[in-house]
């Protein structure tokens, strides 16, 4: 299929002219369960939702704060706000009172807009006087403030936003510290727009599905790139439904789709219709996890393409994607190469210097996509974007011959078992192996005689059963005996950050058990 839209984002593109240019041009908008929009109505309505802000008192470079579910007028007041030149702050929806006190007073928001149902958090937050707290998006008053600014004053207000003034500031997930408010340019995330519809092959004639929820940066980054391409994203709307997702898929004839993590993908496969489901329109799934989850899900649809991505907050959602042509295991092995427009390298994390292909290192990234600094964070910035503009992720990946990256696991996520280095990822992907494990999350637990071990927390396959006895049997052997996971624990449900497994708190969980039973060495392998 040729793609429509331009290789590169006009140089001098806002967000809301990204919105305006849509408009214009015909096509696209958002599908939800409940509701949709055209382009055309989604500009008008990005224009009223600005209107209010100004009424309200909200001025260019002024941080909003929106505690929203997803929803179309949720995503309004989100542009709206970006056309203004004040800088949104979408909040994420699963924070309770302690983490919205943190981001509100971290970001300097001086207006907090949340849905009611988000009301009782207030009563256990710490937030400034000076933040104004807005309850809702059609209380009278907010509704009736669009009436006192006129549409030639918007644009007086709209003229004076440049492609390089800041955006949005999307804070990262918080799986290992404390969230990081990464902020963005206008002109950033517009070029990301374009790149994402260039790497993608994207055209008016797609329709774009995906679960992300849209505070989440490869959501945005996803609705930008639809906005971009003119065709409609399709989305499930304010909460996961797996048997709605897959209906929405169905009957909205979707060509592509992005549900990003294996926690999401396999519950929508899991479904009893997923085997009957007429999914004849889709083209490619994306979808990013170890390789032995892709390939059970690539088993399960075999007729669309699968590839996987890597990215980031702080890389504008995506670096690189794979191709649908690449061969099976390349698909399931790498992420894909570079983005348009973006460069990668890997490195030696102490030195520095470039790694030969194939050989794991930190993975570096530059381009137009990258955030520009964390909010308020001047050092660790400094720490972070080196003078040359190259991001250090603190993830560990390799780059093979041909320039595809394939990502092994955050630096941090390695284990120390005795004096030996140890990937979470490697004894991750070997359990996938088993046909009775469908997702597995491999952690450190403390231990008195190896500083720490492995610890395996397991989602079933559904239908097949397993012992933490067996599931350690078919790792001795196969893997060196410090690899193998000392406790295996069953789950049903995940701590989520979104839409990342929040592996610290497995750490606290497996920690916690071993102190309250008084273990603190681990049961003794027999080595084979």
């Amino acid at each position: 299929m040729a793609s429509t839209i331009e290789t590169k984002a006009p140089p001098v593109l806002t967000i809301g002219s990204l919105v305006d240019r849509a408009a214009e041009l015909g096509g696209g908008g958002i599908v939800m369960p409940d509701a949709r929009a055209s382009a055309a109505e989604f500009a008008l309505l990005t224009r009223t939702m600005a209107r209010r802000l100004v009424a309200a008192g909200v001025t260019h470079g002024e941080r909003v704060g929106l505690l929203n579910t997803d929803r179309i007028d949720s995503l309004a007041i989100l542009f709206g706000a970006m056309r203004i030149g004040a800088v949104p702050v979408p909040v994420n929806a699963r924070y309770k009172a302690r983490e919205l006190s943190y981001v509100v007073d971290n970001a300097g928001m001086r207006t907090l807009i949340l849905d009611p149902e988000f009301t009782p958090l207030l009563a256990d937050a710490t937030l400034p006087a000076s933040c104004q707290v807005l309850v809702g998006l059609d209380t009278p008053s907010f509704v009736a403030g669009a009436e006192s600014v006129t549409e030639a004053e918007l644009a007086r207000i709209e003229e004076r936003v440049q492609p390089d003034d800041s955006a949005i500031i999307l804070y990262t997930s918080g799986t290992t510290s404390s969230p990081k408010g990464c902020v963005y340019v206008h002109r950033g995330m517009t070029t990301q727009a374009f790149n994402y519809g260039t790497a993608l092959d994207l055209s008016a004639a797609d329709r774009f599905w995906t679960p992300l929820p849209l505070f989440h940066v490869a959501g945005l980054v996803t609705l930008l790139s639809t906005i971009a391409a003119r065709c409609p994203l399709v989305h499930v709307g304010r909460h996961f439904v797996p048997n709605v997702a897959l209906e929405m898929l169905e009957r909205e004839r979707c060509t592509l789709a992005f549900p990003a993590f294996e926690t999401i993908w396999l519950a929508v496969q899991n479904e009893p219709g997923f085997a009957d489901a007429d999914l004849g329109a889709l083209r490619l799934v994306i979808a990013v996890g170890s390789p032995g989850t892709l390939r059970i899900s690539q088993e399960r649809l075999p007729s669309v393409p699968q590839v996987s991505s890597f990215g980031s907050t702080e890389c504008g959602g995506f670096v690189s994607i794979g191709r649908p042509t690449d061969p099976l295991e390349t698909r399931l092995t790498t992420n894909g190469s570079a983005f348009p427009g973006s460069e990668l390298r890997v490195v030696d994390p102490e030195t520095g210097e470039d790694l030969p292909p194939n050989t794991p290192g930190e993975i570096l990234m530059r381009g137009p996509a990258r955030f520009v600094r964390y909010h308020e964070e001047p050092e660790l910035t400094a720490q972070t974007i080196d003078p040359e503009g190259w991001f250090h992720s603190g993830d560990l990946g390799r780059l093979d011959e041909e320039g595809r990256l394939s990502f092994v696991g955050r630096i941090k996520d390695m284990l120390k078992v005795g004096g030996e280095n140890v990937a979470a990822a490697e004894i991750e992907t070997y359990l996938l192996g088993h046909p009775a494990c469908e997702i597995v999350q491999v952690v450190g637990a403390p231990d008195a005689r190896y500083v720490e071990v492995a610890a395996a927390f397991v989602q079933l396959t559904p239908g097949q059963t397993a012992t933490e006895e067996e599931l350690i049997e078919f790792c001795l052997g196969s893997i060196a005996t410090f690899k193998v996971p000392r406790y295996v624990r069953f789950v049903d449900e995940w701590p989520m950050s979104g839409t990342k497994i929040q592996k610290f708190q497995l750490r606290e969980r497996i920690a916690a058990e071993l102190e309250a039973a008084g273990i603190t060495e681990a049961p003794k392998l027999r080595a084979r």
